[in-house]
């Protein structure tokens, strides 16, 4: 069951679901109508055949329901038992990891002279996909999915971050983990903004905009909810020190130009950008119901599919090039559900869409 608490009220049990629209809101909602064809899936028909509310709700989407997520799993286990045969690891992932690493030092050596406006586009054309290529990687590795050995897959992660100017790969193994064992839990999940921050964002495009484009900084500062959680451990120190001796020496040899390159390409891959619609598309609610989404447009192929997040969720232990596999093999469980093909119209509508906020997220109400 899923309520808005903004009203106390469940639109089943006679609740009001429309909002009181301000001036030229309906004209911009009728707006953003024109991007519809860019999304696939349900639409006015949430998941299950529930009605989205227009609610502008002041709080979270709470449920009493399970993540949909290991239910689905044992589902298509059961159909599909050759979906193991999709399980393991992808040891190719490792030369991804060097050559992408290598190109951004090789940007950063070409730029290091020029202009900072070149500096600044060059991160934002180039080097904002290959960082998030290197994000995906850190992802992958913290999954275990690219070597049989735990030691070398935290090491890998570690040599990810040595292109991005900031050490993130060994808390992101920790929180990520968190975030698919206790999917939609506001105490636990890390993926989730605190009440404060959903707050600050509020509803303006503006407000919006400014959170988008500051992203990671959010993503850095979230770990700070979650309690129970050391903020840091042997391998993050290890992580800091590679990285800040990498950055220095960048500095040193290059000067300030290349370190900002590296540190623009990061800012915008996790920020304000077509690549940002990740952050929001993943479980962002734009579905009454549903709780995660997938993306199938073009730039999965920049990077490591990894739009396709409820395949993800449900089998955590596929990796990357065998996602597209999974989606086809099992096509009757994911076609249904509503996803995207563009992640610029996710942030379009993010921003401009009233009704879309830090609230716009499903957590549970149950202690785990």
């Amino acid at each position: 069951m899923l309520w808005y608490n903004a009203t106390g009220a469940n639109p089943s049990q006679g609740g009001s679901s429309e909002a009181h629209p301000r001036s030229g809101r309906s004209a911009l909602l009728r707006g953003l109508q024109g991007i519809a064809p860019l999304f696939r899936g349900t639409s006015a028909e949430g998941h299950g055949g529930a009605r989205v509310t227009s609610e502008l709700s002041q709080d979270f989407i709470y449920s009493d329901a399970p993540a949909p997520h290991i239910g689905r799993r044992r589902q298509i286990l059961a159909q599909h038992p050759e979906v193991k045969a999709l399980m393991g690891n992808n040891p190719s992932s490792v030369a991804w990891i060097v050559a992408l690493v290598v190109l951004q030092l090789t940007v950063a050596v070409l730029v290091h002279q020029l202009n900072w406006l070149v500096v600044v586009v060059a991160a934002y054309v180039v080097g904002a996909f290959a960082s998030h290529a290197l994000f995906v990687m850190i992802h992958e590795c913290s999954h275990n999915l690219v070597t049989k050995n735990t030691f070398a897959d935290r090491c890998l992660g570690v040599v990810c971050d040595l292109a991005l100017s900031f050490p993130s790969a060994q808390a992101f193994r920790k929180y990520h983990l968190l975030h698919h064992k206790h999917l939609g839990h506001p105490e636990l999940d890390p993926d989730i903004v605190s009440r404060s921050e959903a707050a600050l964002i509020g509803r303006s495009p503006i407000g919006k905009a400014i959170w988008m484009f500051f992203l990671s900084m959010s993503q850095a500062f979230r770990p700070y909810k979650v309690k129970g959680v050391a903020l840091t451990d042997t391998w993050m120190i290890v992580n800091t020190i590679a990285v800040v001796a990498v950055d220095g020496l960048v500095l040193w040899l290059l000067g300030p130009k290349a370190l900002a390159y590296l540190f623009f390409s990061t800012l915008f891959a996790l920020g304000l950008h077509p690549l940002g619609g990740r952050w929001v598309q993943e479980h962002y609610v734009t579905s009454e119901g549903q709780e995660t989404y997938s993306y199938y447009g073009v730039l999965n192929r920049l990077c490591f599919n990894m739009g396709m997040h409820n395949e993800h969720h449900d089998f955590p232990n596929v990796p990357w090039n065998n996602l597209p596999k999974l989606s086809k093999l099992a096509s009757e469980h994911y076609a249904p559900l509503k996803s995207y093909r563009s992640w610029t119209a996710v942030v379009v509508n993010f921003i401009f869409n009233p009704k879309m906020s830090g609230y716009s997220r499903i957590v549970r109400t149950s202690a785990k």
